[in-house]
């Protein structure tokens, strides 16, 4: 695995787990969880040491799976990323949203805890004021957000006394600065270019747009057969050679799993970058 450094000497690797979908969406489904667990340690004995997650994900059920599946290992060596919905953003409930994820994931601590979206109907004071705590506490270790456009980071870092480490956003060749979620409409031209300036790490989910740049696709496919990788694998190399740029891919496959981690350990060529940099890939979902 490669890494790069989050905060304070803490090392993050640059392809996390996702975990949507896995326990269920936004509703519980308890219909796998066995094979889930299987998965999720399928992962870790892989290499895969960081998990990301959400009090969302599942109706919670997803943690509960995770907390399953940790519960025997040791802890320090697993990197742990939660977040807590967009409605429980006022003060007392963002520490209780913290304090039932810690319940599901059987741990005593978060290592980075995110705001998952804005809700401008919440004022951010009371959503950092209650981060803050949480960090002084030492149920989270780092704070960050998720979905939040430049001037939302401004406003978080502006209420909170701690640093805003990092930015989740659907980052990946194909959406650029285009978007589902409209915060995250300039993405490329300003998003980035903040974090990078301010030493944001900036978490980039959905690395191949749910399928999309493993469509027929002639400068993907030549690269494939020159690299001899993946479409896949040459998306998220793309993507995490960036500064400050890493990957949360979800998969259950661990033929996927072990695809995905082919993405790492060689590089593409300056020339080649370049080209991936300038070419558009337009996803008609966007």
């Amino acid at each position: 695995m490669e890494y790069k450094t989050l905060a304070k000497n803490f090392k993050i690797p640059v392809i996390g787990l996702g975990t949507f979908g896995i326990g269920g969406f936004v509703k519980t489904d308890f219909s796998k969880d066995e094979k889930s667990i299987k998965a999720i340690k399928n992962a870790i004995e892989l290499g895969y040491s960081h998990i990301d997650t959400a009090e969302l994900y599942g109706a919670g059920h997803t943690e509960e799976l995770i907390g399953n599946a940790i519960k025997d290992l040791d802890r320090s060596k697993i990197i742990i990323t939660s977040k807590v919905f967009k409605t429980n953003l006022m003060y007392d409930n963002v520490i209780a949203s913290c304090k039932k994820s810690l319940e599901k994931l059987k741990t005593n601590f978060i290592d980075i805890y995110l705001v998952h979206a804005p809700n401008p109907e919440i004022p951010l004071e009371e959503t950092m004021r209650a981060l803050d705590y949480l960090i002084e506490q030492k149920l989270v270790k780092f704070i960050g957000v998720s979905n939040f456009s430049v001037e939302q980071m401004k406003d978080a870092q502006k209420y909170s006394r701690n640093k805003i480490v990092a930015n989740q956003i659907p980052y990946n060749l194909a959406t650029r600065n285009k978007c589902h979620i409209s915060n995250c409409l300039n993405m490329e031209s300003e998003i980035i270019p903040y974090c990078q300036e301010n030493d944001i790490m900036i978490m980039a989910y959905r690395p191949i747009e749910r399928g999309f740049l493993l469509k027929p696709n002639p400068l993907l496919d030549n690269l494939s057969e020159k690299y001899g990788k993946t479409k896949a694998q040459i998306a998220i190399n793309w993507l995490v050679s960036k500064k400050n740029i890493i990957t949360i891919s979800k998969s259950t496959n661990i033929e996927h799993l072990k695809e995905n981690l082919g993405s790492i350990g060689w590089s593409l060529s300056q020339e080649d970058k370049k080209l991936l940099d300038e070419t558009r890939f337009e996803s008609p979902g966007l």
